[in-house]
């Protein structure tokens, strides 16, 4: 059980470094793909997704009992919904600048790989087979391991809604002027 939550810690933190980089400096920053008329319907689905992750890390890797966990698996099948209509529509949403770069394309992959990475190990950790059943069970955080996966998803919390926040507001005009404000504050990158 314990490697279960240090690799599911591992994959979590790698996610969130390489989610980061792509949805905040590269979608937001960078390409300001809320702002191209092509790119609004990827942007609106990245906002679906950044909602999800607050949710899926609360009940999954930090709530202990069943009706967080029935939670959680609706929110990851939502999310694995989104991910493929994402996927669906990216091409033409990056029209303007002749598809999706190869090194986005690659961290896309490897983000989404750690991220649901993360969730079956932690899924894992969550259940136990018998003989005659699949049971859920509640996991014992009281370890290291747990410790360690309870600390790092919880300190992941805030940012996550941060940029959830930041997504939802960068789909209406006030938010996009206020951006914009603070973007040209900035000189690099």
């Amino acid at each position: 059980m314990e490697i279960l939550y240090f690799l599911s810690t591992i994959c979590l933190i790698l996610f969130m470094i390489l989610a980061t980089y792509d949805g905040f400096y590269l979608h937001i920053f960078k390409y300001e793909l809320f702002n191209r008329r092509e790119s609004s319907l990827e942007h609106k689905i990245h906002t679906v997704r950044a909602l999800l992750f607050p949710i899926i890390v609360w009940f999954l890797f930090i709530d202990n009992t069943n009706i967080g966990f029935g939670i959680a698996m609706t929110a990851v099948f939502v999310d694995i919904v989104v991910l493929g209509l994402d996927a669906y529509y990216e091409k033409d949403s990056r029209s303007f600048m002749g598809g999706l770069p190869t090194f986005e394309y690659i961290i896309h992959l490897f983000a989404n790989g750690f991220h649901f990475a993360a969730i079956i190990l932690a899924i894992a950790s969550k259940i136990t087979i018998t003989n005659t059943k699949i049971l859920l069970v509640h996991s014992n955080y009281a370890s290291p391991g747990g410790e360690l996966i309870q600390f790092v998803s919880i300190n992941i919390i805030p940012g996550a809604i941060i940029l959830a926040i930041l997504h939802v507001l960068l789909t209406f005009p006030v938010g996009k002027t206020n951006w914009y404000n603070l973007r040209r504050k900035i000189s690099c990158c």
